[in-house]
């Protein structure tokens, strides 16, 4: 997968309304994390790293890193969507628990060419100070009863996207109204279309 490809908006997507949840979209429709260019693209995209942070020390095993991660967040995720977590909770949340230990990138304000101060890193960020924002991310959302109780699975046809629903009324059915939601209709339009022809 190209690059290029990779930061299209339906290719990654960051519309889940937590950093966690954006990783555990990286699984749908396919596995997004394909090249280490796409993962620095899925860095950046999320907010992890301020634009042009250099990642070219990334590798392959941040790759390996980040899957783990993933899977371990969407253990826990889906784990409070049941009325009774699977046996492997208890260890998901510990691994979870000591990657978030990690210091974060340190931030600092440098002042850009029009004078405005913009947010820049001491130096490149180490796969585990990034691992250990997600992971921090998903803690505070699991313990957040406000916000655990916001989190919903995208109602669309074998959409598996869990989201963050911060809608007035708490109503929201899709991960993506550009997306599932435009799906959901379309096949909804074709199913009246289909009986008004019978």
């Amino acid at each position: 997968m190209a690059l290029g490809m990779a930061t299209d908006p339906y290719e990654l997507r960051f519309g889940a309304g937590r950093i966690c949840l954006d990783l555990l979209a990286t699984t749908h429709p396919e596995e997004r994390f394909d090249s280490v260019e796409v993962l620095c693209a899925w860095i950046v995209g999320a907010g992890l790293v301020p634009p042009g942070t250099p990642l070219a020390h990334a590798g392959a095993a941040w790759l390996v890193d980040f899957r783990e991660l993933r899977g371990l967040v969407g253990q826990l995720v889906r784990g409070t969507l049941v009325p009774e977590p699977w046996p492997s909770y208890g260890i998901a949340l510990a691994r979870v628990n000591d990657i978030a230990r990690a210091a974060p990138p340190a931030p600092c304000a440098v002042r850009a060419e029009d004078g405005t101060l913009v947010r820049r890193l001491d130096h490149p960020p180490e796969c585990a100070a990034l691992l250990g924002a997600v992971a921090r991310d998903a803690l505070e959302l699991l313990t957040d009863p406000v916000a655990r109780a916001g989190l919903r699975e995208c109602e669309g046809d074998n959409c598996p996207i869990v989201y963050l629903d911060t809608s007035r009324g708490r109503r929201r059915r899709w991960c993506s109204s550009e997306v599932c939601g435009n799906r959901e209709r379309v096949a909804r339009h074709r199913r009246r279309a289909a009986v008004a022809r019978a």
